[in-house]
């Protein structure tokens, strides 16, 4: 809501005692320009520096945007910025504590403010997926008369929480995890700005590596973690913060693993191995392992996709599916949630009937053509569909199978020089069995000869 008496008072004293405030409080940009990350969105002209003022869009005025990313990432802090750089009227509301009555009182103050006084109203709505459809629908009348500018955020996807005549009255941008360089930067300046810690700590290397897998991309958890392992550290009279002073304040292990280096490709090999060979629990536990190191999720998910189809492949015709599902939903809701999707896909994995047959047979394939291994393709297999084609014999004598009553022709495929050559050899493990009895009869039925 509108500040009142009361929180006015609170944020003066913020001011005189920033110690008052969490440091990720304390350390909330002021301008655009100290935003970290989201650099897609902060461009000269983008909604968002228009929302504070810089330009001038004459009768084409700012558009309401709903923010949408993960948390920590920045989205009440873009909406902090813009009810401090603005000359315009700023309310806030949270949907975890507001209904159609608060939504409907701002509306009215906005319009009085606008007749009364000239004075355009930003309304700041945090957590918008939490309201029903008749909340969002009250919404819709000022947003669409611009009797106030709305900024949203969310961190549910709003094609599914937000409810499509408001979506396609505002603009959406979506927010990008921030980096580990983007985290460092903040947590740099955390320590040495006025508003922070003003140098009275250091931070060694290998505590700021650890700091930023608490992190996992989010400046809120990585400015508490600082906050709350600084404490820790001037009461014990240190003048750097220790990994083991970390470890204790925040209860999370540093986990020995080096993204860059033989960890990185160890643990993932392990991952790997464990569920080509069925143990779910080993699988599980490097899976964790990766996670709590900060590894990148996409980089597990793609790991997940390579073994669907080089240890699992036809036994269970599902296996990429589910990987390639798991991929999309990784980079669409990032960590910590994501967990819950790897876990999810390597359990299904770990636990499927395995066969390398697609591996093998396409290694197989390709070793053949790298021997040259090849030789033309039949003539009757040509395109034949330019002119001339049937004079060098292009087309003729192909056999149509669909004309069959089998679905299938008895006619050379392959080049001469491999048309006895198999490649593929089914398991009968899990759904790959029905696979083996139908290469069995295919290859009957196309003339070959039983090897």
């Amino acid at each position: 809501m509108e500040p009142d008496l009361f929180t006015a008072a609170a944020e003066e004293r913020q001011e005189k005692d920033p110690a008052a405030s969490p440091l990720a409080v304390r350390m909330r940009p002021r301008t655009l320009d100290e935003v970290v990350g989201q650099q897609h969105l902060l461009k000269p002209g983008s909604p968002l520096r228009r929302l504070v003022g810089e330009g001038n869009g004459g009768p084409a005025g700012p558009s309401s945007v709903i923010l949408w990313g993960p948390p920590g990432t920045g989205k009440t802090t873009l909406a902090y910025v813009v009810s401090k750089a603005t000359d315009k009227r700023f309310v806030e509301l949270s949907a975890i504590t507001a209904g159609v009555k608060e939504v409907r009182a701002v509306i009215d103050g906005a319009r009085r403010a606008t007749g009364g006084f000239g004075k355009e109203t930003v309304l700041f709505l945090d957590e918008i997926h939490r309201f029903s459809k008749a909340q969002q629908d009250s919404l819709l009348p000022a947003v669409e008369n611009r009797w106030v500018t709305l900024i949203a955020a969310t961190t549910e996807n709003p094609y599914f929480s937000v409810i499509s005549p408001l979506l396609s009255r505002s603009l959406l941008l979506t927010l990008e995890p921030l980096t580990d360089d983007d985290i460092r930067g903040l947590l740099r300046r955390a320590l040495s700005d006025e508003r922070g810690l003003k140098d009275a700590i250091g931070l060694p290397e290998d505590t700021e590596e650890h700091l930023l897998r608490i992190a996992g991309g989010d400046a809120r958890r990585a400015l508490t973690a600082l906050e709350a392992a600084a404490g820790a550290a001037l009461d014990q009279g240190e003048t750097g913060i220790s990994l083991q002073t970390l470890e204790q304040t925040v209860d999370r292990a540093a986990v020995k693993y080096d993204r860059d280096g033989d960890q990185h490709y160890d643990v993932a090999s392990a991952l790997i191995k464990s569920i080509r060979g069925s143990d779910v629990d080993a699988a599980l536990h490097y899976l964790a392992r990766m996670i709590e190191a900060g590894e990148d999720p996409r980089f597990i998910a793609r790991r997940l996709m390579i073994s669907a189809s080089e240890d699992i492949g036809l036994a269970d015709p599902n296996a990429l599916p589910i990987a390639v599902a798991a991929a999309q939903a990784v980079a669409m809701i990032g960590f910590p949630e994501a967990a819950l999707t790897l876990s999810h896909a390597t359990i299904a994995l770990a636990l499927a009937p395995k066969s390398n047959s697609a591996t093998t047979a396409i290694g197989a394939a390709m070793e053949d053509v790298r021997k040259g291994l090849a030789g033309p393709v039949p003539a009757h297999l040509r395109d034949g569909h330019y002119k001339g084609a049937a004079k060098l014999g292009h087309a003729q004598g192909y056999v149509y199978p669909h004309d069959l009553p089998e679905g299938i022709a008895q006619q050379q495929y392959a080049p001469d020089a491999l048309k006895e050559r198999e490649y593929y050899t089914p398991t009968r493990h899990g759904a790959e069995a029905r696979y083996a009895d139908a290469v069995e009869w295919t290859r009957h039925h196309l003339g070959r000869k039983r090897s």
